[in-house]
């Protein structure tokens, strides 16, 4: 039971810093592939990252609960899931800031420009505030990547302390 839990914690970790890792690829080659049509890859990468949040979400719960059941469980101590705990919820609250305010504020700028940003016209209101959640946004990522890659050192520490300690 013990390899199960800590085989399930991992997995979710993966699946999250791994989407996170591969999301700007996506985008990036989505952009270069629909060059001419930013607002046609806008829409799909749109798409994508609400994936990834769902993603991010559904692996943060699961990892949470993991963490919670882990000391109950004898496979850590509680105060070695503490950190690893709290860098999990701050990459949830990252991903729900990026999902429930930075995405629809986009969104609201899209639609009120006529239903397509034109990123190159920095003269337009909407299109100024877009530009500058977009950098937001992928400030907020490279945060949840950065505490997802601090919750997998503090997850191998707590790994290494309760097999130094046994």
């Amino acid at each position: 039971m013990k390899t199960l839990l800590r085989t399930l914690l991992y997995l979710a970790l993966i699946v999250w810093l791994g989407a996170e890792i591969f999301f700007p690829i996506v985008a990036a080659v989505t952009f270069t592939t629909l060059m001419p049509d930013t607002h046609a890859a806008g829409t799909i990468v749109g798409h994508l990252i609400r994936i990834l949040h769902g993603t991010g979400m559904v692996s943060g719960v699961i990892a949470l609960g993991l963490l919670a059941l882990a000391p109950a469980w004898n496979i850590y101590k509680p105060r070695n899931v503490l950190a690893p705990m709290i860098l999990v919820v701050l990459m949830m609250l990252f991903t729900a800031y990026s999902q429930y305010v930075i995405i629809p504020a986009m969104d609201r700028d899209q639609m009120a420009s006529g239903g397509a940003i034109n990123t190159n016209d920095p003269a337009n209101p909407y299109t100024a505030d877009f530009n500058k959640l977009h950098n937001r946004s992928e400030d907020v990522e490279l945060v949840i990547l950065l505490l997802g890659l601090g919750t997998v050192v503090t997850v191998a520490w707590a790994e290494a302390h309760r097999d130094l300690h046994q």
